[in-house]
């Protein structure tokens, strides 16, 4: 080494030194780190550096390190880091952040370079909070760089309630999507991390919710490797995904996260991972309390460390030391934990000089950025699916005299956002952009028409609240002095995984608001509020509501009868528990009695529109994550039914039965059985959860400034007499792929204002053997007035297989923007293994027979408003030649 380069590599030791001694409040007192340590240097290989880190710590200071909240270790320059941190469509829980669709929205797109910009956008203001948090100290959770994204489970059921959170019920399409979202987080430099991305939830997980620290998924080791464990497999071995996260459940009898086919046999062994396993949170706890798999902490720690589980989100792994002294586990098997999660730590420049660092130079500004925000409406244009358009019935016109809009959803900022979601420094709701688009001349009635959930209500308005004064208290109990008092117009906050100021922390706090209630009109009310967690109702003195208990966001009503113009005394308790704060006043007018939805605001508008656009559908306060929700058609997180909740659908039978052209909208995170919709009413376009501009992208299409082109990544179901058993993950009857029966909409469906066509299709070779690739090529051309995308697919069936196989599998995908008359073509590579069959055993052959495949703008072998009929397809066929042939 030159000695040029001797003193460069000193100088980066020494600040990387000063880095680290900075990041410890107690560096005074505390032993310091030695500036000459290996580790220290970055011009070392990276494993010798780990390997030195890692030798210097006790016992005591390597089981800290493998749980999510890991300390510091002042001696050694380790600073306190949390790896929790969640980054679906944005970065969420960590304040002010661009929100993209919902990842079933972003699976709508069907566009892998669409994917990966958005996880480039998400993994930059992820570095820009990150370095903005460590200038101010903060190493709080969400604060970091390892994010548990993306969830690139099967939507084998559209009553799972996380369905949304995955790319669809398609293996080909999730991994692809998967493997470019996961280079966008990770990035491209050779040395160093833009972040850790972490596919989840490894690896057959798909509900019940309300069983999932239970139960146990049992399926073939076909269904294991034709449908569950592509993604993941393209996701580690495409990608490099530096982690992956295990589930809760069992799978054939273990647990996920202690389970050697999973972890052993297929991750590490068949598929060569190297980076490090982290557990979903309590998943550890549940191996011995839950599946009673073992009997012990220590022994659920040892046998989940020692089968490859190497970070815990919990602590149970607390128990590790105790199990090395009684001999379950090695030192030397906990050695090789913590090495995988320090590969990452310094992989991500958290021990080097930020100047080395590539993407340390990241700045705060970067964050929210209006480059961001229009990436937003993109992905949000992308994602809107036009599933019916009778008639030419859309675009709507921009001049109309009078148009109507109605529905729960059409102004409701928290449907646009999903799940796992960042908050928006702006939002458009489907209202708000309509009324951007209409011409100023155009009268936009809005009626609600119907409340979202039962004995639901709506935030109680400002005009309706006075002196209202809010006291925050660093406890969960009201007690003590306050921390902050402030003045509020309105209780009406869903402040994610953040406090509602710095002063209060964002765990753990609790609120008290008091004030004047003085409603507008007399009648019959119902009164209380939506929390996550405890919250208390008091009018006048007298206890409304109460459910002083940790859940999901919950709303509790009472009935009350009020007077117009009368003051009321009004006191609203609250506290937060831990994940999550939501607390607002809500209430529901007396027009809602009785029925639940003011139905004769909404006819009336309905009567005096030229059009009417219905926003209905469902919500993440409905569907989600293992929640607390109660209403009719729902469990727990998941769905008994794939209807509309039967109060949107008797509106729609009203608002229809007005003769007024009628285009539905539907915001939902999964499939919806609208049958009736299909059959009377004009247009219908899904539009998911399409994030901070879905309002605007939703208008876009209605009014024809942007041509309609996302597919859908799931199967549109008539009913649940359609499915197998919610609790079977056996894939016979399940999905496109198996689902032989007659849906509403098929997967990969989608409309345009444009019309397609294909021609020329050309395979080559037209006999291949068994280890050869297969060209397959054809030309789309715009063949109508509009320009807009066409997403083309590439659909095989194996005609000759000697086992199960799928009807038909998609194989390739690609989104293309076509002028009017202009005509491309398009080629896909099949690779062998993508013509493979999966025996009983587990292992694939390339068998010899008829291959039949499709090229086109859909699936084939559709009718009525099952086809979509602005687009085509072109058939053929080829033949594999030879004898079976293993892939390895």
């Amino acid at each position: 080494m030159s000695s040029k380069s001797l003193l460069l590599n000193s100088r980066a030791v020494a600040v990387a030194l000063c880095l680290l001694l900075v990041a410890s409040p107690l560096r005074a007192q505390q032993p310091q780190p030695d500036a000459r340590a290996p580790y220290l240097n970055p011009a070392l290989p990276l494993r010798q550096r780990v390997d030195d880190l890692v030798s210097r710590m006790t016992l005591e200071e390597k089981v800290s390190q493998m749980m999510n909240a890991a300390p510091a270790i002042p001696r050694l320059g380790v600073p306190e880091y949390d790896w929790w941190n969640e980054a679906l469509h944005g970065v969420a829980f960590n304040g002010t952040a661009t929100v993209f669709p919902q990842a079933i929205g972003l699976g709508a797109t069907f566009d892998p370079r669409l994917v990966r910009s958005v996880a480039d956008v998400i993994s930059t203001e992820a570095r820009a909070k990150y370095h903005e948090a460590q200038r101010r100290g903060d190493r709080e959770r969400f604060r970091g760089l390892t994010f548990w994204s993306p969830n690139i489970n099967i939507f084998r059921d559209p009553r799972w309630g996380r369905g949304q959170e995955t790319y669809g019920e398609d293996p080909y399409l999730t991994g692809r999507l998967g493997v470019e979202f996961v280079k966008g987080l990770q990035g491209d430099d050779p040395k160093y991390l833009k972040v850790v991305s972490t596919p989840k939830h490894y690896a057959v997980h798909s509900g019940p919710e309300p069983e999932r620290h239970r139960f146990d998924a049992a399926a073939t080791e076909r269904d294991l490797r034709e449908t569950y464990t592509p993604a993941f497999r393209a996701t580690v071995m495409e990608a490099k995904a530096v982690s992956v996260m295990c589930a809760y459940n069992r799978f054939n009898g273990e647990p996920a996260c202690a389970n050697t086919h999973l972890l052993g046999d297929l991750l590490r062994g068949e598929w060569g991972f190297n980076g490090y396993v982290v557990s979903d949170c309590g998943a550890i706890d549940d191996i011995y309390r839950r599946h009673q798999f073992v009997k012990t902490p220590e022994e659920a720690s040892a046998v989940a460390v020692k089968r490859g589980t190497d970070l815990e989100c919990g602590d149970t792994y607390r128990a590790l030391v105790s199990a090395v002294k009684q001999g379950q586990i090695s030192e030397g098997e906990i050695d090789t934990a913590v090495k995988r999660l320090f590969e990452a730590r310094f992989r991500l420049g958290m021990f080097d000089p930020p100047e080395l660092v590539k993407y340390a130079q990241i700045p705060f500004s970067e964050n929210d950025s209006p480059a961001h925000r229009q990436l937003a409406l993109e992905a949000a244009r992308e994602s809107v699916v036009l599933l019916k358009n009778e008639k030419n019935t859309l675009p709507l016109k921009k001049d109309l005299k009078s148009i109507a809009v109605i529905g729960p959803n059409a102004d409701d900022v928290q449907v646009l956002l999903g799940n796992y979601n960042g908050q928006p420094s702006r939002a458009t709701t489907p209202l708000e952009g309509i009324r951007r688009h209409v011409s100023p001349q155009t009268k936009v009635l809005y009626a609600r028409g119907t409340a979202l959930m039962e004995n639901s209500g709506v935030p109680i308005p400002p005009s309706a609240l006075h002196d209202l004064k809010a006291e925050f208290f660093s406890n969960r109990n009201l007690e003590g002095a306050p921390v902050l008092k402030r003045d509020e117009e309105a209780v009406n906050f869903d402040w994610g995984m953040n406090g509602p100021a710095p002063e209060v922390p964002a765990d753990d706090f609790s609120a008290r608001w008091t004030g004047k209630l003085v409603p507008a009109v007399s009648g019959k009310y119902r009164l209380g509020a939506t929390a996550d967690d405890g919250l208390r109702v008091y009018l006048d003195g007298k206890l409304i509501v109460e459910d002083w208990t940790e859940h999901a966001p919950t709303t509790r009503t009472g009935e009350v009868t009020l007077e117009a113009g009368r003051s009321y005394d009004l006191k609203f308790e609250y506290f937060e528990g831990r994940i999550g704060a939501v607390a607002k006043l809500v209430w529901q007018p007396p027009a809602q009695q009785a029925t639940g939805s003011p139905y004769a605001e909404a006819l009336d508008a309905a009567k005096q529109a030229d059009a009417v656009v219905l926003v209905l559908g469902i919500s993440s306060q409905l569907e989600g994550e293992e929640m607390n929700v109660t209403e009719p058609g729902f469990k727990g997180g998941d769905r008994t039914d794939i209807n509309l909740p039967a109060r949107q659908q008797a509106l729609l039978e009203a608002v229809a039965a007005t003769g007024k052209p009628v285009v539905l909208v539907l915001m939902s995170g999964s499939a919806l059985a609208v049958n009736w919709a299909d059959a009377h009413v004009a247009a219908v376009v899904q539009a998911w959860y399409p994030g901070e501009e879905g309002g605007a992208a939703v208008a876009d299409v209605l009014f024809g400034d942007y041509n309609p082109a996302g597919r859908l990544p799931v199967t549109f179901y008539r009913s649940v007499e359609q499915l197998p058993p919610f609790e079977s993950y056996a894939m016979e009857g399940r999905t496109y792929r198996f689902f032989k029966g007659e849906p509403l909409y098929p997967f990969g469906h989608g409309l345009s204002y444009t019309r397609f066509k294909y021609s020329g299709l050309k395979v080559s070779p037209r006999r291949a053997a068994p280890n050869e690739k297969v060209t397959v090529s054809a030309a789309v051309e715009n063949a109508g007035r509009v320009e807009g995308d066409e997403v083309v697919q590439l659909y095989v069936t194996d005609v000759e297989a000697s086992v199960r196989v799928p009807v038909r599998s998609l194989a390739g995908v690609e989104r293309v923007h076509l002028r009017p008359g202009e005509r491309r073509v398009v080629s896909f590579t099949l690779d062998p293994r993508q013509l493979a069959v999966i025996r009983d055993d587990g292992r694939a052959f390339v068998e010899p027979g008829e291959f039949l495949l499709s090229v086109g703008g859909k699936q084939p072998g559709f009718k009525g408003t099952a086809d979509a009929a602005t687009t085509g397809f072109v058939e053929g066929r080829f033949n594999v030649t030879g004898a079976p042939t293993e892939l390895k």
